[in-house]
């Protein structure tokens, strides 16, 4: 019975949409409410309101569908994992990241291409 239910959890995270390289899917919702739960923490005025945080998360996410796919697996892992170690997953942190690198990366072959 033990080994059934390791099992199951094993082939479900095998099956969810993360594993097979999509987009994760976060409640920006959420995201929007702790970045303002976190500001008032530290007594500080929210960057922006809930509605305009909101709509800038949707149109990261949107952008990002457009990037996900042809971004190397390896960027991919690596921006998921710092914005997971920071605490900050968001669609805006994903994209800034993946954005950030892309940029890195095509600075560094034109270097190479110029010596």
């Amino acid at each position: 019975m033990k080994r059934a239910a390791v099992l199951a959890v094993v082939l479900l995270s095998l099956s969810t949409p993360h594993a097979l390289g999509r987009m994760p899917e976060l409640s920006v919702k959420a995201v929007c409410k702790a970045r303002s739960d976190d500001a008032r923490k530290v007594k500080s005025p929210p960057d922006q309101s809930m509605t305009d945080c909101v709509r800038d998360e949707e149109a990261a996410k949107q952008q990002l569908n457009t990037l996900w796919e042809s971004t190397p697996v390896s960027i991919r892992k690596r921006c998921e994992s710092d914005a997971r170690s920071l605490g900050t997953m968001s669609y805006l942190d994903l994209l800034s990241c993946i954005q950030i690198a892309k940029d890195l990366k095509s600075d560094s072959k034109k270097d190479a291409g110029k010596r």
